[in-house]
């Protein structure tokens, strides 16, 4: 972002444009402007005019032809959202355009009542995944996504083995937020229902409760220190592990979007829509990107205005995303990916709500 100072007249006339052009989609003239302010004293039609001149000049308004109006710069949308954000934003210096906010403030009571509504029948962490991406579709008129989080980073909570044939076995793994997770692995040798019992049993008792991705490590030490004493068990359970039974990083990401049609009808050229849409049905540009931007540690929400870093065509679209979390846990991420001509301080404020709302929805299994 420029390194400007707006006097409050600026700041005041900025604002004003960018909710025009929120409002409308149409570049804004200064007449209109003047309207807004019309009952205000020094805000005339002149005055205006000069004001967002010097806007132009300093980088935060574009004039896409010489007799239209003017529209708002990514960096004057990234002003703008740092002004929603400013007083409720964490501590720690956060970057122009990668603005942070607790979310504090409470949306309209119809607006919860629309999205708790949303959420009946939800009872696992797949299906709030699922039906958050359509409530975020649906309220900002953009993309809604949600991403589960990587099961490495999750807690075990059961494992249980079960024989097919030749060599291949089912492992069905169940984390503390809920998700269920399943596999088959190619084994070297047979195994017994017995041996996959046992297995089982041994990995349920020893680790219930233990973070995942240190599960596997922990098996191959104990084989070294207890090789003789449980030598044929240990064998059975490190093979398991080796083929993949607790192996996260393999596994495709579980991610859900809905929405893209929002996107038809935003006013993009053919050819660019084309090139962001191509962007966008990439999931895994779209995993990278919320990795990217929201920290799973953090209970904060993300705004990021122009994603042109990811891809060119996606430099008119803003992100706003938190992580959501159950008993602790990081449970996934939830996001909107939209024209930055959106509602901002409500979309930040709903992107909040519905992360703190997987707490209250799914219940965490008792340790």
């Amino acid at each position: 972002m420029p390194d400007v100072r707006l006097s409050p007249r600026e700041r005041l006339v900025l604002n004003a444009i960018i909710e025009l052009y929120i409002a409308t989609g149409e570049p804004v003239a200064s007449q209109a402007v003047a309207r807004v302010f019309a009952d205000r004293e020094g805000l005339s039609s002149a005055t205006v005019r000069n004001v967002m001149a010097v806007l132009g000049e300093t980088g935060f308004l574009d004039q896409p032809h010489t007799s239209a109006g003017r529209v708002p710069t990514p960096v004057a949308f990234r002003y703008y959202v740092e002004q929603i954000t400013k007083a409720t934003r964490g501590a720690g210096g956060a970057s122009a355009g990668q603005m942070t906010a607790s979310g504090e403030i409470p949306l309209s009571a119809a607006r919860r009542g629309q999205i708790e509504e949303s959420y009946d029948g939800v009872a696992s962490t797949n299906e709030y995944l699922e039906r958050t991406s359509h409530v975020l579709a649906l309220i900002s008129r953009g993309l809604g996504v949600a991403l589960a989080s990587s099961p490495g980073g999750q807690v075990l909570e059961h494992i249980h083995f079960s024989r097919l044939s030749n060599g291949r076995v089912l492992a069905v793994l169940v984390t503390q937020t809920g998700a269920v997770l399943d596999r088959v692995l190619t084994l070297d040798r047979q195994m017994t229902a017995v041996e996959l019992e046992t297995a089982g049993h041994y990995l349920n008792e020893n680790f219930h409760g233990w973070p995942i991705d240190r599960i596997r490590a922990e098996v191959a030490r104990r084989i070294e220190v207890e090789r003789e004493a449980y030598r044929q068990l240990l064998t059975s359970v490190e093979e398991l592990c080796r083929k993949g039974a607790l192996t996260a990083n393999e596994a495709e990401p579980t991610i859900f979007v809905e929405g893209m049609a929002n996107l038809i009808g935003a006013g993009q050229d053919r050819e660019r829509l084309r090139q962001m849409l191509l962007a966008l049905e990439a999931k895994q540009r779209l995993v990278e990107l919320l990795n990217a931007y929201v920290d799973g540690t953090q209970q904060e929400v993300r705004v990021v205005v122009g994603l042109d870093e990811a891809s060119p065509a996606m430099q008119d679209l803003v992100l706003i995303g938190a992580p959501a979390r159950l008993g602790g846990a990081n449970l996934g991420t939830v996001a909107v990916i939209a024209p930055t001509r959106i509602q901002y301080q409500e979309m930040i404020q709903a992107v909040s709500y519905i992360a703190r709302l997987s707490e209250r929805i799914l219940d965490v299994p008792d340790a």
